[in-house]
C-alpha cells in the first residue's frame, strides 16, 4: 500500500507526535484526581483544599493566649476641661538692700532650701552701729536736760499741770526726737542682716562678698517650689463647669509619660475680653523640687461629673471595620485561664481613660464586676482561649 505524500511530510510527524503526549498527560492528570478523591472519601482532605493547611491544624487550639484584663466598674463619669500654661512659684520674692554698704557675707547657694528667718545676706555692720552708739548718747544727754526741766514737779499737786509740764520738758530738751533717731538707728543696724521671708529655696543670687550695694538694689530671690503652682487660661464657656478644689491632672514636658495630681485652688471672676477666657490656678504637690518655675505643662481638669455610669476602660473597646459596630471581649474563667466572649455594645460619654457602656436592647451591656480585656486583644476571636497576665509583652503575647 502506497503512503499518502502528506502523510510522509515532516510536519505532520510533528503535529502527530505532539498529539500522543498531550493525551498521555491528560491520562495521567485525570489518574491522579481521580485518586486523591479516594483518599478525601477515607482520609479527609478535599480537592478544593489540595496543598492548603487549615489554621486549626497549624496552630494548637489548646494553647491559652497572654491577655491583660480589667474590672468593669459602677462609678461617677468625670469629664475634663484641657490647657495648657506653665509652672510658676506659689510664693516668691525678691529680697532687696534696705540699707546701703559693702557686702560682708553670703552664707547660702542658689537652689539651697532655706527656712523662714534663715540669714541671706550681710550687710558690713560697723557704721549702723556707730550711729546706734550716737544716737543712744543723744538720748542720754536729753534725758538729762529733761530732768533738769522737771525737777521739782513732782511738788506740783495738780496733775494735769505737771502733765504739761513734762511734755513741754520733752519737747524743749529734745529727748522725743533723740528717741526717734535711737530707734531708726537700731532699726538700720537690724537691716544689716536680711532674712528669709518664708521657707523656699534661694535662687537668683546676684551679690557677692566684698560688693557695695544701695537701698533697693536687688541682691537674690527667694521661691517656694512646694507646692508647685501651674496657671491656665481657659475658655467662658467652660469656666462654669469648674470648681475650686477638684482634682486637676498634669504632665509636664520635661517628664513625658510621668502624671501629677494636683487641685483647682482659684479660678479667677475676671474674663479676658480679647481671648474669652479665665484664669485658673492650679496648685500641684513637689515635695522633692522637680518640678521647676518655667516648665511647660499640660492640665485636665474635672469639670462635670455623671453618676452612676457603667464604665469600661476605653483601650476596651474595639470597632468592627465593616460597618464599625463597637465591641468588647468579657473573660469568663478564672486564674488559670478561660475563654474570650465578644460582645457587641452601645458606648455613651467618655474621658481620657474610661468609657461608658449603655443599655440597648440591640446590644449586649456588661455587668459591674465582669472582667473586659484591655490588652492583647485585637486578633481574637470568640470563645479563644486566653489566661490573664500583667504584661503582655512579658509573656510572649502580642501588645494591642
Amino acid at each position: 500500500m502506497r503512503i499518502p505524500r502528506f502523510l510522509r511530510s515532516r510536519r505532520f510527524l510533528g503535529f502527530a507526535a505532539a498529539a500522543v503526549v498531550l493525551l498521555l498527560l491528560a491520562s495521567g492528570i485525570y489518574t491522579r484526581i481521580r485518586g486523591e478523591g479516594a483518599e478525601d472519601e477515607s482520609g479527609g482532605f478535599s480537592s478544593e483544599g489540595a496543598g492548603v493547611v487549615s489554621a486549626t491544624s497549624t496552630f494548637a487550639t489548646n494553647i491559652a493566649i497572654p491577655v491583660r484584663g480589667a474590672a468593669a466598674v459602677r462609678d461617677t463619669l468625670v469629664l475634663g476641661v484641657s490647657a495648657s500654661g506653665e509652672a510658676a512659684a506659689w510664693k516668691q520674692t525678691v529680697v532687696t538692700a534696705l540699707v546701703g554698704g559693702r557686702i560682708a557675707s553670703v552664707p547660702v547657694r542658689e537652689n539651697q532650701q532655706v527656712g523662714e528667718g534663715r540669714v541671706l545676706v550681710t550687710i558690713d555692720p560697723a557704721q549702723y552701729q556707730l550711729d546706734v552708739k550716737e544716737a543712744e548718747a543723744a538720748v542720754r544727754n536729753a534725758q538729762a536736760a529733761y530732768q533738769e526741766l522737771t525737777l521739782f514737779d513732782d511738788e506740783i499737786e495738780d496733775e494735769a499741770i505737771r502733765t504739761a509740764r513734762h511734755e513741754a520738758a520733752r519737747a524743749k530738751s529734745g529727748l522725743g526726737g533723740a528717741e526717734v533717731r535711737l530707734q531708726r538707728a537700731q532699726l538700720n543696724l537690724l537691716r544689716t542682716r536680711l532674712g528669709s521671708p518664708f521657707s523656699g529655696r534661694a535662687a537668683s543670687v546676684q551679690v557677692v562678698p566684698g560688693e557695695w550695694v544701695v537701698p533697693g538694689d536687688e541682691l537674690m530671690t527667694v521661691v517656694d517650689l512646694d507646692p508647685i503652682k501651674v496657671e491656665v487660661q481657659v475658655l467662658e464657656s467652660e469656666i462654669g463647669y469648674l470648681a475650686t478644689g477638684r482634682d486637676a491632672h498634669v504632665t509636664f514636658a520635661a517628664y513625658p509619660g510621668e502624671t501629677f495630681t494636683g487641685e483647682i485652688a482659684t479660678i479667677n471672676p475676671l474674663v479676658e475680653s480679647g481671648t474669652r477666657t479665665a484664669k485658673v490656678t492650679v496648685l500641684v504637690p513637689n515635695p522633692g523640687g522637680r518640678v521647676l518655675p518655667g516648665m511647660y505643662a499640660r492640665v485636665s481638669l474635672d469639670a462635670r461629673r455623671f453618676a452612676d455610669r457603667v464604665l469600661v476602660p476605653r483601650s476596651a473597646i474595639l470597632e468592627r471595620s465593616s460597618d464599625r459596630r463597637k465591641m468588647l471581649f468579657v473573660y469568663e474563667g478564672d486564674d488559670q485561664g478561660g475563654l474570650a466572649k465578644w460582645r457587641y455594645v452601645t458606648t455613651g460619654l467618655a474621658n481620657d481613660s474610661l468609657i461608658e457602656i449603655l443599655p440597648n436592647t440591640e446590644t449586649d451591656s456588661v455587668i459591674p464586676g465582669e472582667i473586659v480585656l484591655i490588652d492583647g486583644h485585637y486578633t481574637l476571636i470568640h470563645d479563644a482561649r486566653v489566661r490573664l497576665v500583667e504584661d503582655v509583652a512579658d509573656e510572649g503575647g502580642r501588645p494591642s
